[in-house]
């Protein structure tokens, strides 16, 4: 380790230079209650990791549990160290790493959807192509006038991506993407 990576303050400089940073979808069951998100959050952000994409949302409410997912990169050991600090957090009730899941099950990864609103506008044949495009990619139309589209679309991130960088000529104005909602495939939940 160099006197850089010491004095950038990052935990990604604490593990093994020989591991390799990968992504990970870590999947946070916890209370439903104020300050929990807070509380995740600045675990991260407290330990200089960086949260790459978070949904959260209740999924169980008769007992009042929230669902956070949570996309992040650094070395198996730094990941390895995120799942269990998060385990120490009270009120969470369960941490699941999605990606190392998938791997136990032999599967390429978990499932994983965005969703996200794209606003283009545009007249003419600039208007046509977006059109024409939105269609091949299946977005739907949520809103329009002789002026703009908005289209709704949902997908992997590499998806939405596509189709983001495909609307910048035609005409886009202005993005709003959900983040990441995963789970694994197969029978077992969380």
């Amino acid at each position: 380790m160099n006197a850089q990576n010491l004095a950038s303050g990052s935990a990604y400089f604490i593990a093994k230079e020989t591991e390799l940073p990968v992504t990970t979808v870590l999947s946070v069951l916890v209370d439903n209650e104020p300050g929990v998100l807070a509380r995740v959050i600045g675990l991260f952000s407290g330990r200089g990791y960086n949260i790459e994409s978070l949904t959260v949302s209740e999924t169980e409410h008769e007992q009042h549990l929230s669902r956070i997912t949570i996309v992040t990169r650094g070395t198996p050991h730094i990941l390895d160290q995120i799942r269990h600090q998060l385990e120490r957090i009270v009120p969470v009730h369960r941490v699941v790493d999605l990606s190392v899941r998938a791997d136990e099950l032999g599967q390429s990864g978990p499932i994983q959807r965005e969703l996200a609103l794209v606003k283009v506008a545009g007249l003419g044949e600039h208007r046509n192509e977006a059109l024409r495009l939105a269609d091949a990619f299946h977005a739907k139309v949520t809103d329009a006038t002789t002026e703009h589209f908005i289209f709704e679309i949902t997908g992997k991130g590499s998806k939405i991506d596509q189709f983001i960088a495909i609307m910048k000529p035609l005409g886009l104005v202005e993005i709003c993407r959900t983040g990441v909602a995963a789970m694994n495939r197969g029978p077992m939940g969380m």
